[in-house]
Formats: structure tokens, sequence, C-alpha cells
């Protein structure tokens, strides 16, 4: 027999099977899935390979497999590899490697993540009680007083380790070491589970009481189908009730689910209501916070069943689920569950190829929907259920506008308008909460000089470093590229430096200076970078009554404090200024999500928006968070000026570290699509290359040719050729190209 195998690379022209016989000793454990060691070329050093096909024979002279590994890939992981790879334009080997434990995909044996043992004692098996007591009686065998309390100590415990043993006998180890050399002790190795939840406080919880609309929506979804629902349901309206009722249905019929959460902040606050309510046993979490060896234990828990329900970030969609029964995605929205390295892929996307793969139902939950995901849903492509009150029956926040231009008006040149200062007083007076929004890290935007206009820039990116106060230094928010902040500047020498716009930190700082009183504590990726210090972070937020939480987009969705009653966003104009034709959108799903958290229990809520823009139509519908009416605003824009949902806009990205060289081949790549576009009739609009609006990252200068069209399988086609095209450039390894569809990130 022989076995098609896929070489675990990256290299473009090896995405493809190669042949290798399946020796006679490893026959029945050779399968499709099987992860095996293979000679590969004149190579000295073996390979990683996947078998992703099995034959009789091969037409060519073959080598063996030389040996295989502990890792199995299901079938229809395979197959969603391949569709994978077809769809995002990239080695099917580097998407199989996201099916594969944490830690295991390394070329370095010695470095990958093994299981963490640990040895444990027990007494051998004696045949009765009366032979143990013959021995302890023995003088012979049981020659001091301590190997007879290590014994007397094993009668009644099983299963323990040498600090165990020592601390309760005071035994030293030679002790335990002659009774294993006398045959009375015996040990070995057991696998020790490295558990993510041990820090974590359990409350028990029940099933709440669910309001008549949560009860239709439970209804209305069939668990036994491959449907897929959209829960629209108002900030608080019990989304995630409805997906822990669900979930038990699941569970009674002893199949697991997949609940994706959008960001590693979201994490710990929907794991502690999942704990609340399910066993710790079932549960598993994935997500890039946790150490690679608690992932590869998640991994393992999920894979051999032991957990049913997993949490997790993007990735989590990958999870190697016994009897998969449902998958969630809550904040549907969010942009971040696109990956922006390769396989680029959409865990949307691959969530309805599972779907379908598998005959589940896929649900989606969202306050605000993503307007492809709502315009299918409003086309009966999708089930739509609505909820339309909060859960608890509080009421949603009053929201008041600011229009800062004003605020200029009367010298107020605080980042903090007039009347948002007199409702953060009065919270501080009444003792409740306040969130303060704004989606800008650092101190200050950047610096410079007063005298030339010089701005100082990253040395590998064309983006200005932000200035962080608390460590005195500049910073690359794309590549984290540091440097000390400059006294003189390069360009005319002038010393007259300021700092320009703001951030987290100086927000933090003019808040201590204003409410001199009042405590504070800030989330952002600055704060966040230890292991559990966004749990921590909030913790500490809701549990000792912190008086106002300063933050980024990590503040806005999902969280519940029950006594937050007033919300500022700071500058709501950020995203509208991003140049993507997503920035409206993205800025009502923000002010409308941060508005969510103000008033979520009895006290009314209210929210102070501040922007320069305040007759945007976003920041006008999300006072009221009627996204419907948004909805019905936006829809009709992007239907004339052809964007999506009413066409695809494919990104071809390419980059160099050699700018002449990127330019020759972004001209040659559209030269050559222009051709085929226009012999072939191409009903598409075909763009010029152009440099992206960030020119440079990493030091890697960066261009991109866009295309408007109806995606399908021969605009595929003709871009799948483009990269053949490329290739045959034979340009440098440090040229690159992508294709993105439908891009989140346009920048």
């Amino acid at each position: 027999m022989v076995a098609e195998v896929l070489i675990e690379t990256s290299v473009k022209n090896l995405n493809k099977t190669f042949d290798y016989q399946i020796p006679v000793e490893l026959l029945d454990k050779i399968k499709i899935g099987t992860r095996v060691n293979v000679p590969f070329g004149n190579q000295k050093n073996l390979e990683d390979g996947i078998v992703i096909g099995i034959k009789e024979k091969s037409e060519y002279k073959v080598k063996n497999i030389a040996s295989i590994q502990k890792e199995q890939i299901k079938d229809e992981y395979i197959k969603l590899a391949k569709w994978m790879g077809n769809r995002y334009f990239c080695n099917t080997a580097d998407c199989l490697r996201l099916m594969l434990p944490p830690g295991r995909t390394t070329k370095n044996v010695n470095n990958r993540v093994k299981e963490r043992t640990i040895t444990i004692y027990n007494l051998n098996n004696f045949k009765d009680e009366k032979n143990i007591e013959n021995i302890l009686n023995d003088k012979k065998i049981i020659r001091t007083e301590k190997q007879k309390n290590v014994i007397e100590f094993l009668m009644n415990n099983n299963d323990v380790t040498m600090e165990d043993i020592t601390l309760f006998t005071d035994a030293k180890k030679s002790t335990i070491d002659t009774l294993i050399k006398k045959e009375i002790i015996i040990k070995k190795e057991i696998n020790e589970f490295r558990n993510p939840f041990l820090h974590k406080v359990k409350e028990k919880t029940k099933d709440l009481k669910l309001t008549d609309e949560q009860q239709i929506a439970i209804n209305s979804i069939d668990v036994n189908s491959n449907n897929e629902y959209l829960i629209y349901g108002v900030t608080g309206s019990g989304k995630t009730e409805i997906y822990m009722q669900l979930i038990e249905k699941m569970l009674k019929e002893n199949k697991s689910s997949i609940v994706l959460v959008p960001e590693i902040s979201l994490t710990p606050q929907t794991i502690d209501r999942f704990i609340g309510r399910f066993s710790e046993e079932n549960i598993a979490v994935l997500h890039s916070k946790l150490s690679i060896g608690e992932r590869y234990d998640e991994w393992n828990k999920i894979k051999d069943g032991r957990a049913k329900i997993i949490i997790g970030a993007r990735s989590a969609i990958f999870a190697p689920c016994s009897n998969l029964g449902m998958i969630i995605i809550d904040e549907e929205h969010d942009e971040s569950y696109q990956s922006e390295s390769n396989p680029r892929y959409d865990a949307l996307e691959v969530a309805e190829f599972l779907k379908d793969e598998f005959n589940i139902p896929l649900i989606l939950g969202s306050a605000t929907p993503d307007m492809k995901t709502f315009y299918k849903a409003k086309n009966n492509k999708i089930k739509l259920l609505t909820l339309t009150k909060r859960a608890n029956e509080s009421t949603l926040p009053d929201v008041k506008i600011i229009d800062l231009r004003n605020e200029l008006a009367h010298n107020n040149k605080s980042m903090i308008s007039f009347k948002l200062k007199e409702e953060i007083e009065k919270n501080l007076h009444d003792k409740k909460q306040t969130i303060l929004f704004f989606n800008r890290r650092g101190f200050s935007s950047f610096l410079m000089c007063k005298d030339c206009g010089h701005t100082f820039k990253c040395k590998r990116c064309n983006i200005t470093l932000t200035y962080h106060k608390n460590e005195n230094i500049l910073k690359c928010h794309y590549c984290g590229y540091e440097e000390k902040v400059p006294r003189i500047c390069p360009k005319c020498n002038s010393t007259n430096i300021s700092y320009v716009g703001a951030g987290t930190q100086k927000l933090e700082e003019e808040v201590k200076t204003m409410f001199k009183n009042a405590t504070t504590i800030r989330m952002d990726v600055d704060t966040v970078s230890k292991k559990n210090s966004h749990e921590e972070i909030l913790n500490k937020f809701k549990n000792e009554n912190i008086d106002i939480l300063i933050g980024t987009q990590m503040v806005v969705k999902g969280h519940h404090f029950p006594n937050v009653t007033l919300v500022g966003a700071i500058f709501a104009d950020t995203d509208l200024n991003i140049g993507d034709f997503r920035a409206s959108e993205r800025t009502f799903q923000t002010l409308t999500q941060v508005s969510g958290r103000a008033g979520r229990e009895k006290d009314k809520g209210r929210v102070i928006i501040q922007t320069f823009n305040p007759e945007n139509y976003a920041i006008e519908f999300a006072k009221t968070q009627n996204f419907d009416l948004f909805y019905n605003t936006e829809i009709e824009i992007r239907k004339q000026l052809k964007y999506p949902p009413f066409c695809d806009i494919i990104v071809i990205g390419l980059s160099s570290k050699n700018n002449e060289q990127l330019k020759i081949a972004s001209k040659k790549i559209h030269s050559y699509l222009k051709n085929r576009v226009i012999n072939e009739k191409f009903g598409l609009l075909l763009y010029s290359p152009v440099p992206c609006p960030i020119n440079k990252i990493k030091d890697r200068y960066r261009m991109r040719i866009i295309i408007k069209c109806i995606y399908d399988d021969r605009v595929h086609d003709l871009l799948s050729d483009s990269l053949d095209e490329f290739q045959k450039l034979k340009l440098d390894k440090e040229n690159r190209i992508s294709i993105q569809i439908n891009p989140n990130n346009m920048m």
C-alpha cells in the first residue's frame, strides 16, 4: 500500500502530495490523518508529513515511511484543510498545522511540548492485609521505624507523591528506594494536567428564568439541523443564557459545543459563567494567554472527550472535538475572527464549513451584527431571532452627545467635557462606578518638532511612534520597536519638541488630577501583558469597587458590572478616520457596545459620547442604539457604492524589503490581470497598484491591488493563476504576495 503524504512546509511549489510505501509493520497503524516522518529529497533529517490519501500502488519508485507520530487528524479536518488551502490561497500543510496540538509543529523534536509527568507511589498488590501485617512484623524485611511508617501511610493512601510521603512520615528518599528494591512499594509515572482554572473562584449557579423572547429563541433553534441562526439582541438581553441552555441540551445528548469569543479579555468572564453553570471538568479553554503547555493539555482534554464545552478565541474553531453538536460565535461582528497571518482564514467561514460537514447548527450572536450577516438574515439565508429587551428588565441607558467644538469654544481643552465631569462627580458622590473608553493607548499619539514639523517615526514602519510616559519611551504599535525620547530634533537640531494627541495613559493622568480622591485602573495592551492580567484587572475593578475604569476596546464588549452606571466615550471619531468603507459600521458598533456597559441592573445608566462630528449618522443612531435604522441607512450607501454585501472586495497584497523591486512586481501582476480581464471579458473592477495606507511595516514596503467583483470559481482561478505568475517572476525570497477576500483590515 502507498500513502499520499503532504510535507509540512510553507514552500508554495511543495503544496502537493508525495507517494511513500507503507512498511508491512505499519500497515495497520497508518490511515488518512496519520502524522508521519519521511525521508525527503537529499536531506539527512526526516521531514514531518501527514497522510491525506492511501492507494494500492504508485507509478513512481518510492521510499518507505520511516515512522509514525502520535498525532492523528480526523478525515473531516483533512477535508477542511484542503478547502481552506483553496479558499485562502495557502498551503494545505499550513492549514493542517492549525489542527495539531499546540507546540507540536516545530521541527526540533526536543523543543516540542510534552506531557508533564508526575511520579506516584503505592503498595505492591499483596493478596490480603495479613501479608502486609506479616511484612510489617518481619524485622528481617522492615529494619527501621521509618520504613514501617511509610508502609502504614500507604496502607491508607493511594497514588501519593514523594513529597506527600516525606511530609507525613519524615522518611527520606533512600528509605523509599529501599522499599522499592524489596518490591514492597511500586512507583509509576502518570500525566499531570496543567489546569488553567486553578486560580478561579467557583460559584455554582443554576439556569435563569428565561424571558418570553429568550424562550422563543431557544424553541426556534433546531439542534438536530445544520441551520444557521443569528440571535440579534440589545446589549444585556441575555444571549449568553440562551447559549448555556442550548449547550445543556447538547450535554444531555453527549455532544460537544464550541463557543467562540472575540477577545482574550472576554474569555475570563465567559469562563466564570460557564464554570458556575457546568462542572470544571467538562470545560476546556483555548486562547493565547495560556502557556503552550496549558494549551497542549487542554487540547488533549478535548481530544480525549473529557471536555464537552470548548471556549476560546478564533483558533478554538479547530479544537478536536468528539461528537461535535453545535458551534456558537458570540459578538460575531468582531474583526478579530479574521486571521491577519498566514493562513488568513475567517473563523465564521470555517464554522459554516464545519456546520455542513458535521450537520450541526451554527449560532451567531450580536447586538450589532456584521452588515453582511444581517443582510443574509434579512434575505432569509440565516434565521433571525430578535431580543428587544434586557433580560433583567433594566432599561437601556440615556445617551447624550457632546459636541467637542463647543467645548473648545468655551476654552475647555481637557479630554473631559464639562458634562462628563459633572456626571463623574455625581457617580463618585453616589458610590457608583464609571467606565471611560478611549481607543488609543499610550500618553501621546506622537512627538513633533514645532520648528520644522518633523515627526518621529518608527525606523521599521512608516508610522509615527507613540509616547509612553510611564516608561518614558517611544513605541511602535505595529512592530514593537522602541527608542528613548529624543531631546533634539534630528532634522533642524531644535529642542522645541512637543507631545501631540493623547492616549489612555494621558487620560488616566488627567482623571487623577481632576478627581484626586477617585480610585482608577487602566486596561489596555500595555497593562495586560502578563498572564491572567485581564482577569485580575476586571476582578479588581468589580470586587474592590474602584471608581473609574479607563480602557481601550478591551472594555467595550460583553462585560457585566452591576455598579457601573456611567460610560464616557472620550473621542468617538477615532474609527471614523481609518480610511475604510466599514468606518461608520465600526463606529456604530463600538459606541453601541460600550454604551451597553451602563445601567445593566436596577440603576438607570447614562452615557456621554464626545465627538467633533455629532451630525454623523453612525453617532446619531448609536445614541438610541437603533441598529435597524443604522442598517437601513448604511445598506443603501453600500448598494450605491457597490461595497459588500453587494460585491466582494479582493485585496492582492505585495511586500518586499526592496521598494523598487516591489513596484516592478506590482506592475507586472497588474498588467497580467488587466490583460486577462480584457481578453476574457471578466465583469470586475480592477484598480491600479498603490502603496498601502501604512506603506511600510517591519522593514517591508507594502503595495496592494484592489478588485471589486462577485467572487466565483472563475475569479478564483484568475487569482490562483496570478499567484503562479508571481512565482514565474523569480524574485528573491523577500518578495511576498497574499490574497484576501473581504478582509476586515484594509490598512
